[in-house]
């Protein structure tokens, strides 16, 4: 599934109506509980590959591995992803990703339960799963205007990011104690079954229609894309930006595994809530940072405290600490994704959205999964201490590298798409 960055304190009101109004409307509420359970079962799947694969070896460049087989398909296949999101029957498309996801997280569960696992295994079916969450998102993004009346979108997409969140929070926890209990495949077949609410809410949708593009041709709507990318300067300084900063801040997420190694599976699967409910926090205080300083500088700020937690991470032992330390990350994390991702949504007229969505998450992700790479290889040279304070110095040259490509919006909403990182 899919990343988001608003909680319910400040969502944006629907004209003459309540925030929480789209959820009185019947067939966006069935889609919002099914999409929170399937949220909670992808972190689940998260904390028990990450913890498994520390079980099968202790190199950090295979555990860093984990995070990059997740993010690699979206080199190879967003793109087409994103063209696809504007030419096909977005429910028929839907179920296949999603019947795809079922197989593969219930496979590896079965593999890991039977002890037919490795860690190239566990990187195969990562993979896989990664494969039919980038081929899913552009998608799902796109059919929240066609489950709620047009007066409710904005809040719609807000709870969106509410469910989100929320798993975020508790998922990771959930994910620990279930490991600690009952091991990883335990983890893995729930993350399958959290799948079904979706795919029965999309089997039972009756969907009115649906638009494609001129030409109905995946590459043509592709070319398309590309073309109108390169030829808009604020669409070159949101990827500019977007890549200089997933390439340094990836250490983090993909050496946490071993960080919280002493502290056993539900150490980890509680500091990943930690993380989660920092993007709670970070998500309560955003607006009210944003009206005091620019986008710009909000991700400046944001990228400096980040970059401050993963150098403290690096050297911190006491378990109440590390949590503080991913709490303060999870809220400087969102600050810098709400920003990016906002500007993601506005930098391209309607007909291009999806592709421009599309062009967004190839380089966050894409830089997220090379970024996890080079840092597990440099961890495995110089260790893990060391390899955080570079990132974190990385971050902060990344600041200094690209301050001309400033993101200058002025009147943009923070309710950003569901993106994943």
């Amino acid at each position: 599934m899919a990343e988001s960055i608003n909680i319910p304190g400040n969502l944006p009101a629907a004209e003459g109506g309540s925030a929480w109004a789209p959820l009185r409307e019947p067939l966006f509420r069935s889609l919002w509980i099914a999409a929170v359970i399937s949220y909670t079962g992808t972190w689940m799947q998260n904390v028990g590959a990450g913890w498994l694969m520390t079980q099968l070896t202790t190199s950090p460049l295979m555990v860093s591995l984990v995070t990059a087989a997740t993010a690699v398909p979206v080199f190879l296949v967003i793109l087409p992803a994103g063209a696809l999101a504007d030419l096909v029957d977005r429910r028929r498309f839907l179920l296949i990703t999603q019947g795809w996801m079922v197989l593969a997280s219930a496979t590896l569960g079965i593999l890991t339960l039977t002890s037919r696992i490795s860690p190239w295994v566990l990187l195969g079916f990562t993979f896989l799963l990664g494969l039919g969450a980038v081929m899913n998102d552009p998608a799902w993004q796109a059919i929240t205007p066609e489950i709620v009346s047009p007066q409710q979108h904005a809040p719609a997409v807000a709870l969106n990011s509410v469910g989100f969140n929320v798993a975020r929070a508790v998922g990771p926890a959930l994910g620990g104690l279930v490991i600690a209990s009952a091991g990883s495949g335990v983890a893995f077949l729930l993350n399958a079954a959290s799948f079904f609410g979706v795919i029965f809410f999309l089997y039972r949708w009756k969907r009115p229609h649906y638009e494609h593009v001129e030409t109905g041709r995946v590459r043509d709507a592709l070319w398309a894309g590309i073309r109108y990318m390169r030829s808009a300067p604020l669409v070159q300084c949101v990827l500019i930006r977007t890549v200089a900063f997933s390439l340094a801040a990836s250490s983090l997420p993909a050496l946490l595994p071993l960080l919280a190694r002493p502290h056993g599976a539900t150490g980890y699967g509680l500091l990943l809530g930690s993380f989660g409910l920092g993007a709670l926090a970070g998500a309560a205080v955003l607006p009210r940072l944003r009206s005091k300083l620019s986008v710009d500088g909000v991700v400046m700020f944001a990228i400096l405290v980040f970059a401050t937690m993963t150098f403290a991470a690096g050297r911190v032992q006491d378990f109440r600490a590390l949590c503080l330390v991913l709490f303060t990350s999870g809220t400087a994390w969102i600050g810098i994704l709400a920003c990016l991702n906002v500007a993601a949504q506005t930098m391209s007229p309607p007909s291009f959205r999806a592709r421009a969505l599309s062009m967004y998450l190839l380089v966050l992700q894409g830089g997220m999964a090379v970024g996890s790479a080079l840092w597990g290889a440099l961890a495995s040279k110089v260790g893990i201490p060391t390899t955080l304070l570079c990132s974190a110095i990385a971050l902060v040259a990344g600041v200094l590298a690209v301050r001309q490509y400033r993101l200058t919006a002025q009147q943009l909403e923070l309710t950003p798409a569901v993106v994943r990182d």
